[in-house]
């Protein structure tokens, strides 16, 4: 099993928890999906806060809400042929590792993440990220042990 540090950039498969579902009172995501990291932060016991956006095949109605992911990188990752999005409007924070990392299915030996983002595009994500919050239009779901 490979578990590696939860750096910004790095995509995981993780067990999203989408902020609708978060409001009607939901625990549990009802997927397992690649999410980037695109932040991680220590606290006092010693372990990270990390905060993940989803990827998507599903484009939202407001393409301010999402960057598309180019297909030679989605194939550089290992993920499907599909067109896909990064979700740019809402997040999950976790304490890491935490219950809702996934193996990826197939990956032997098992491991939990993909690879690394580009700088270049990792950037770009992290300003649209930044922007949805100053519009106010960035949602976060606080996932817990």
């Amino acid at each position: 099993m490979s578990l590696s540090k939860p750096v910004p950039g790095l995509v995981i498969s993780y067990s999203y928890l989408w902020s609708d579902e978060h409001r009607q009172g939901i625990e549990e995501g009802r997927k397992n999906r690649p999410c980037a990291i695109v932040a991680a932060r220590r606290i006092v016991e010693g372990r990270e806060v990390v905060t993940v956006v989803p990827i998507t095949h599903s484009l939202p109605a407001d393409p301010a809400d999402v960057v598309e992911m180019p297909a030679p990188l989605k194939a550089y990752l290992g993920l499907d042929d599909m067109p896909s999005w990064v979700v740019v409007s809402e997040t999950n924070d976790f304490l890491w590792p935490g219950l809702d990392l996934r193996p990826i299915p197939g990956s032997s030996p098992f491991r939990f993440h993909y690879g690394m983002l580009p700088p270049r595009f990792y950037a770009h994500l992290r300003d649209r990220l930044l922007q949805a919050h100053a519009r106010r239009k960035l949602r976060r779901v606080q996932r817990t042990d």
